[in-house]
């Protein structure tokens, strides 16, 4: 099972969906106006998409039904508090993220942020560096960061989202993919 978390359209659910029928997909995002006509396409009837699910939630409080069941988790383009949350490593959003991977579960985030986007209290992201020290952050979250490099163009257009094109992503500007395991294993908080 795939969860997309911050789907935005849910294009790249269908997407995915679509790709592997026998792969149950999941678009998680706190906007549900923005899912609505790609959950409508889903459910259906004729040419719907029954392996395709989208769920109202915040990353901070996603449902507890789906705490541990995806084996793996995309976050694909970012804004606004998720965005923030994984880049200021955000206990909440971290936590977030952790409850709803099993043990062993893949993490997969591209993101794209530049000067120009005037995000306040967001650096550009430059390089690894600017990521590679969120790495201490994640593990505390049971999130074990195994790799931070640049995405090319063909992997970004690979991925279907709608906001990574409209950003232009790899193309007018740099993108940066941080993968990681759940290791099952969270540092206690408080």
């Amino acid at each position: 099972m795939r969860i997309d978390l911050g789907t935005g359209d849910g294009r790249a659910v269908l997407a995915a969906a679509a790709a592997d029928p026998d792969l149950l997909v999941i678009g998680i995002d706190a906007h549900a106006a923005g899912m609505a006509e790609s959950s409508r396409k889903a459910a259906r009837a004729r040419q719907g998409l029954p392996n395709a699910v989208f769920v109202a939630a915040a990353a901070e409080k996603p449902p507890p039904e789906l705490d541990g069941v995806a084996d793996e988790l995309t976050v694909l383009f970012p804004w606004g508090s998720l965005l923030r949350g994984l880049l200021t490593a955000d206990p909440a959003v971290l936590d977030g993220v952790a409850r709803l991977m099993k043990s062993g579960a893949a993490l997969d985030i591209l993101l794209s942020v530049v000067e120009r986007d005037g995000l306040p209290g967001l650096p550009a992201i430059s390089g690894p560096e600017t990521l590679s020290a969120l790495a201490d952050s994640y593990a505390a979250h049971g999130l074990s960061v195994t790799a931070i490099r640049p995405v090319t163009p063909d992997e970004v257009a690979a991925v279907g989202s709608s906001w990574g094109k409209r950003l232009g992503a790899g193309t007018r500007r740099p993108v940066w993919r941080i993968t990681a395991r759940h290791t099952g294993v969270q540092e206690p908080t408080g």
